[in-house]
């Protein structure tokens, strides 16, 4: 490369320090208006974004023709040109869709679909199961139950039990509550968790650095004021925790744990042999809570939950965002065990006069007996300000998205293809970027490549020496390369500080640009590293 100082010398870095106090969301977003006016006039490359740019199409053309059949039914009851049609009606409609599917692709793929659950998951009316797709598709009633849909609850139980469980059958012994994408997940969990009086102001929480970054943020609010501790994984542990953060967790003063596994933005699972750790850590400390979100799990063969070695003890959050391209559907699932630490400590605190009756008023106005209420459904009643609990539960449509996306890949032949495919396309794009930048890829089982972070420092150090890294340090802001990125260049990345990494890594996500654009994103990150070298050689003379 010839280094264009001139260049260089245009981009005015002064004010980059005022960035320091933004949510790295908000740094990408300003740097990526940055990059469209860069001054090289590149093509902006993004890789700062986890949004994937890639979608599920035959569950999604499923979904389309469930609507599209649901209407010529509900002409069946009642019809006015003007565009008004009646109720669906239940008797008799498998056989009536079955014999309306085709020989077009989503009519087969909707046919396998159907026949392989239905033999799966031993349903024995057809008519009841082929009924909730259909109605449920076309959205004309309140979900009911209001916690999840008879059989979607079913066909969810089994899709976390082969990606998420593993060997450890557990199927039958899960409740499900679908959300509006794992977010409110989140956010439902935390608040739930307040309001059960399972955690309270003041207690400490622990949380595996780093994470997705609102994640970080979610336990400072003020209502709920827990003490926060991080437990930040290495790069030299393979972004595994050590024995002595585990030793951490045994503390009974730790409340809860909470962990993106795999992890975001260092993108790793926990190893086996870490996972058994938890088992210790259960052992020693009984009343722990922890809440893991493994939306990335699917991207890793080898990938086993938390939940499978501590069930009791673990809320389990889902996601079909990112293996499905569903981001904007906001598709998400929280996932108990029927017999879970919440429910037991609720309990233990009813004993509580004061906190039975404050119980007792807050939910007697939508079950009879309060005090029986799993921890799960209070959740679903105060994701409603339980006043508006006969309207809660996920909107019917989005739980039939959901159904057509765990059907597939319940399904033994084109789910799996589907699934290596989206793992194959990340994995493509993650060794073409780091074959680009010059260095040795990790090959572990638990990399799922979704999202890599490259430590700009170290790299500085293998290209130009530790001198020349020191001197970076010692004169500039440690956004100043990524603005400079893309400033100069119109290549944007995400700082990693604000995720809880050390400063000088960025995330690069592996989701959201072509092949070809992780070279020239590799390419942009080199030039920028010698054309720093340039300037601090011309520093020497």
């Amino acid at each position: 490369m010839t280094v264009d100082l001139d260049i260089f010398k245009k981009v005015d870095d002064s004010q980059v320090g005022k960035f320091d106090h933004l949510s790295n969301f908000e740094i990408a977003a300003i740097f990526n208006r940055f990059a469209a006016q860069n001054l090289r006039g590149n093509e902006v490359v993004n890789g700062g974004r986890g949004n994937p740019n890639w979608i599920a199409t035959t569950a999604r053309l499923a979904y389309s023709r469930l609507l599209e059949f649901g209407v010529t039914e509900a002409e069946r009851t009642y019809f006015d040109p003007k565009g008004m049609a009646g109720d669906v009606q239940k008797d008799g409609i498998y056989d009536r869709l079955m014999q309306a599917l085709k020989g077009t692709r989503r009519d087969i793929f909707l046919r396998d679909v159907i026949g392989a659950t239905i033999d799966q998951l031993k349903i024995e009316d057809r008519d009841a199961f082929v009924y909730e797709l259909v109605d449920g598709a076309l959205g004309d009633h309140y979900p009911y139950p209001p916690r999840c849909l008879k059989y979607t609850e079913q066909v969810l139980q089994q899709y976390l039990q082969k990606n998420c469980f593993k060997d450890v059958q557990m199927a039958k012994d899960v409740d499900v509550f679908p959300t509006e994408g794992g977010t409110a997940a989140m956010v439902y969990i935390f608040q739930e968790l307040h309001y059960a009086h399972v955690l309270y102001p003041g207690d400490t929480v622990v949380v595996n650095s780093s994470i997705f970054t609102p994640y970080l943020q979610i336990p400072e609010l003020s209502e709920y004021n827990l003490r926060i501790k991080t437990v930040t994984t290495k790069r030299e542990d393979n972004w595994q925790m050590t024995d002595e953060q585990f030793e951490e967790l045994k503390d009974p003063k730790v409340k809860a744990f909470f962990v993106v596994n795999p992890t975001n933005p260092t993108a790793r699972a926990f190893t086996p042999e870490r996972l058994e750790k938890f088992k210790e850590v259960i052992k020693a400390n009984p009343d722990l809570v922890i809440i893991t979100d493994d939306v990335y799990g699917t991207f890793s063969p080898s990938y086993r939950s938390i939940f499978a070695v501590a069930p009791h003890n673990t809320i389990l959050v889902y996601s079909f965002s990112k293996l499905y391209g569903a981001t904007g559907q906001r598709l998400g699932v929280v996932c108990m065990h029927h017999d879970n630490v919440c429910d037991r400590i609720i309990q233990e605190n009813l004993m509580n006069r004061r906190l039975k009756e404050l119980d007792e008023r807050r939910y007697s106005i939508v079950v009879p007996d309060p005090h029986k209420m799993k921890f799960i459904d209070r959740m679903v009643a105060d994701s409603r300000a339980i006043g508006l609990y006969h309207t809660a539960g996920l909107s019917s449509p989005q739980q039939v998205m959901m159904d057509m996306f765990a059907m597939s890949n319940l399904k033994d032949d084109g789910a799996n293809e589907y699934v290596k495919l989206s793992r194959q396309v990340v994995a493509d794009r993650y060794h073409e970027f780091w074959n680009d930048l010059g260095v040795k890829a990790d090959e572990t089982a638990e990399n799922t490549r979704y999202y890599t972070l490259v430590d700009i420092f170290d790299l500085m150090k293998q290209r130009h020496g530790e001198d020349f890294c020191k001197y970076f340090k010692d004169n500039y802001n440690y956004l100043d390369f990524t603005y400079r990125l893309a400033t100069e260049f119109g290549a944007v990345v995400m700082d990693a500080k604000a995720f809880g990494a050390e400063e000088g890594n960025v995330r690069v996500s592996l989701a959201n640009l072509q092949k070809d654009d992780y070279r020239k994103l590799a390419q942009a990150i080199l030039d920028l590293v010698d054309e720093y070298y340039e300037v601090y050689q011309e520093s020497k003379k």
